[in-house]
C-alpha cells in the first residue's frame, strides 16, 4: 500500500475522534472574546477619549516592538492562506457527502484565529504610529505569494507543522505583551497574552493528533516528524515583503527584530523540539522499522546539534527601516 493510502485511511480511521478534539480544544463562539471585548466602542460616548489613551500609551513602544507587532498583524491577517492549504490536506474532505470532522476542525480552528489579526488590526489602525497603507499591501503580498512550507498534502507532515507553529505564536504573543505590560500598556498586553492562549489551545490539539496518528502509524509518524525537521519549520511569514520589494525580503530583518528583542529566538526553535520529543516519547518508541529508526535516532540527536549551531550564528544588530513604522528609537 502506497504512503498516500495508509495515510488516507489514518486519517479516515481516526475522523469520529475529531469531535472530542474540538470539544476539548475549541470553545464555543457565544462564550469565547471577540474583538470588541478590548478595543474601543464606537456606539459610547467615550470612544474618542478611549481613542486618545491608546494613542498616548503607543507613544512609548520603541521601534523594534512596533515592527515585530506589524510583522505579528500581518502574519495572523495572512489567514486565508493558511486555511486554503489546510482544506486540501490528504483526508480533509470537504466535499464529501458527509460532514467530514477534519474539515469541520479546520473551518472551527481558522474562526477562531480569525479573531486574532482581526483586534490586532484595530489596535494598529487606532494607535496612530504606523503606516496603514504600507500594512495593508504587506499582507495582501503576502496572501498573494502564498507560502511553501514543504508539508504537500502529507496530514502527518502538516499536523507537525501546526504543533510547532502554534507554540511558536504562543510564545512570541506572550513576551511582545509582557513587553507592553512593563512599558505600562495594558490593553495591549491583555490582548497579546489572551491571544497567546488561543495559540496554546492550538498547539495542544494539533500535539494530540500526532501524538493519536502515533499509535496508529509509527513508522509513517516518525518519519514525516523527521523530514519536517531536516527541512527547518519555516514561518509561515517567511516570504514577507514590503511594497515594491521581492517575496521574503523583509523576513529576514523582522526576524532580525525578534531575534534582537527576545520575541522569539533560535533557542526557542531548539526547546521546542525537545518538548516535542519529550511529548510524543520519541526516544521511547520501539518495534519501528529500520528508516523509522533512523528517523528517531536522528530527532534526538538535532537539539544537540542545533544548540552548538546557535551558539555560533550571528544577527544583525543595526535597525533596518521598515515602511510600516516611522523610527522612534528601540524598546
Amino acid at each position: 500500500m502506497s504512503l498516500k493510502n495508509i495515510r488516507l485511511e489514518v486519517m479516515q480511521a481516526i475522523e469520529p475522534q475529531v469531535k472530542g478534539f474540538m470539544d476539548s480544544f475549541l470553545i464555543p463562539i457565544e462564550e469565547i472574546w471577540q474583538p470588541s471585548d478590548f478595543l474601543p466602542d464606537p456606539q459610547s460616548d467615550n470612544f474618542f477619549s478611549e481613542t486618545e489613551q491608546i494613542r498616548e500609551e503607543a507613544k512609548e513602544l520603541g521601534y523594534d516592538f512596533w515592527v515585530t507587532l506589524v510583522a505579528d498583524t500581518i502574519t495572523e491577517e495572512a489567514l486565508p492562506t493558511y486555511e486554503s492549504w489546510l482544506m486540501d490536506v490528504e483526508g480533509v474532505d470537504q466535499h464529501s457527502g458527509k460532514e467530514n470532522g477534519w474539515s469541520k476542525w479546520v473551518r472551527a480552528w481558522t474562526a477562531e484565529e480569525n479573531r486574532h489579526g482581526d483586534v490586532l488590526n484595530k489596535y494598529l489602525y487606532l494607535s496612530g504610529r504606523v503606516n496603514m497603507r504600507e500594512i495593508e499591501m504587506t499582507t495582501q503580498h503576502l496572501i498573494s505569494d502564498g507560502f511553501d512550507i514543504g508539508t504537500d498534502r502529507d496530514p502527518y507532515k502538516n499536523f507537525v507543522y501546526t504543533t510547532f507553529q502554534e507554540l511558536a505564536t504562543n510564545i512570541s504573543h506572550k513576551r511582545v505583551g509582557k513587553m507592553a505590560r512593563q512599558k505600562g500598556n495594558v490593553l495591549l498586553g491583555k490582548m497579546c497574552t489572551i491571544i497567546a492562549g488561543d495559540e496554546m489551545r492550538h498547539h495542544l490539539a494539533y500535539r494530540e493528533f500526532v501524538k493519536t496518528i502515533l499509535g496508529q502509524d509509527p513508522n509513517g509518524m516518525i518519519e514525516a516528524f523527521a523530514d519536517m525537521m531536516k527541512k527547518k519549520i519555516v514561518m509561515p511569514a517567511h516570504f514577507l515583503r514590503e511594497s515594491g520589494e521581492s517575496i521574503g525580503t523583509a523576513f529576514e530583518q523582522f526576524s532580525d527584530c525578534a531575534q534582537r528583542l527576545g520575541v522569539y529566538t533560535a533557542q526557542d526553535y531548539i526547546d521546542i523540539l525537545k518538548k516535542l520529543n519529550e511529548y510524543w516519547e520519541v526516544g521511547n518508541l520501539r518495534g519501528l522499522s529500520e528508516q523509522a529508526e533512523k528517523a528517531r535516532d536522528y530527532l534526538m540527536k538535532l537539539p544537540d546539534r542545533l544548540q552548538r549551531i546557535s551558539e555560533r550564528m550571528k544577527f544583525g544588530q543595526e535597525q533596518y527601516k521598515f515602511k510600516w513604522v516611522e523610527a522612534n528609537g528601540m524598546l
